[in-house]
């Protein structure tokens, strides 16, 4: 990347900042375990004028999905899961599920296995109109209204999990596709198996060994002056605080919470996921410590959805000639891309804006970190990816 490709990179976040599309990011561009390009504008805290810095501290939302997907990994390379496991084996609120087909209730054809999970070909479902969208969502809004009870909320992972099992699926297990709660379905499973809290895990399996010392499900109180703020945010209109909860998610972070969500639960730095991402890239390996045998991560991210699945993944519009398996998007046809690409790349985004890709070919990983409410991926990461790729 030429210092010119560089300056342009910084001038687009700080025009985002100033238009309002933002309140704040932070960029990095890594390329044969080397940084190439470092750069942050905009605030991490408006009110209190405080920048975004390299130590930020983010909410990833759905950009914990991948790491819930390696800890599964974990589990398979050590024989103490198969794929073809009924989820009912370890959660038993999963047997004798239904579907919901034409306003009525029909018997799941075979039970939802977890190969089902991680490729969210499962049934389970976020939200929408339907039964098992409407049921869904009030299953998340009771956990929200119980996130002041007991220690760190009423509902625990695994009780959660066993909730989402009773409610009616959205279609049979594997003949479709539909972005949902698998993840956090996985995160359970992890617990049960382990027998330990999945947030122990993670830190035992994957922070630690990773040096991901700012990364987990809350932000101790020592730490709390470093976490962004999240802001509604629209092009020439005032910032708006966002204090809501989401998913399940307290926004403040300030304590452990009892519902760990495999799919939207984790805080983090850019350098925190820069390790885990460089840890992929590696083929399993962090400074020279293996965490995952390069088959696993082969596995991990190599995986492709089955053309009828994939028609339903096709409907997602801005991933055209993207397939998708273990929590994460996988390019398989760049030239039906809507941006510059790289064949084979594969990572995630998050609710609020962070955005994970990385590029085995190039041996390129793309982190950009931002609390812009509604956001995922949006039109400031498109236009970072298409200068970044654009300087191969």
């Amino acid at each position: 990347m030429d210092e010119k490709q560089k300056r342009r990179l910084q001038e687009i976040i700080t025009e985002s900042v100033e238009k309002g599309e933002i309140s704040g990011c932070s960029l990095l561009v890594q390329r044969d375990d080397r940084e190439e390009v470092y750069l942050e504008a905009g605030w991490a805290d408006i009110e209190e004028k405080k920048p975004i810095r390299r130590d930020t501290i983010f909410r990833l939302f759905s950009m914990s999905k991948p790491v819930t997907a390696a800890a599964m990994m974990i589990l398979l390379e050590r024989g103490l899961i198969d794929l073809c496991d009924p989820v009912a084996k370890y959660l038993p609120g999963f047997q004798g599920q239904k579907v919901e087909k034409n306003g009525e209730l029909e018997t799941v054809h075979r039970e939802m296995n977890l190969m089902d999970l991680l490729h969210m070909t499962s049934g389970l479902v976020y939200d929408g109109e339907n039964e098992a969208g409407k049921q869904t969502r009030a299953l998340f809004a009771e956990v929200i209204e119980g996130l002041d009870e007991g220690n760190g909320g009423k509902m625990g992972t695994v009780e959660f999990a066993n909730r989402l099992g009773q409610l009616p699926l959205s279609f049979q297990p594997g003949t479709a596709w539909c972005y949902g709660t698998s993840a956090d379905v996985a995160g359970a499973v992890v617990e049960v198996v382990s027998g330990m809290r999945f947030g122990d895990f993670l830190e035992k399996e994957l922070f630690e060994p990773l040096e991901m010392r700012d990364t987990g499900f809350y932000v101790p109180a020592a730490k709390k002056s470093r976490l962004a703020k999240v802001y509604e945010c629209r092009e020439g209109e005032p910032y708006l605080l966002y204090l809501g909860h989401n998913l399940g998610i307290r926004n403040s972070m300030d304590r452990r919470p009892a519902f760990e969500s495999g799919g939207a639960g984790l805080v983090s730095t850019i350098d925190d996921y820069l390790h885990f991402a460089s840890m992929l890239q590696n083929g399993g390996e962090y400074q020279g410590q293996r965490i995952l045998e390069n088959a696993s991560v082969e596995f991990m991210t190599k995986r492709k959805l089955d053309k009828k699945q994939q028609e339903y993944m096709n409907e997602w519009a801005g991933l055209e000639g993207f397939t998708y398996g273990n929590f994460m998007r996988i390019l398989r046809e760049p030239e039906r891309a809507v941006t510059l690409g790289s064949p084979g790349e594969y990572g995630w985004d998050g609710w609020l804006g962070c955005y994970f890709a990385n590029a085995p070919k190039e041996k390129q990983t793309l982190l950009l970190m931002t609390q812009k409410k509604d956001s995922g991926t949006f039109a400031l990461t498109r236009k970072i990816r298409n200068i970044v790729y654009s300087a191969r």
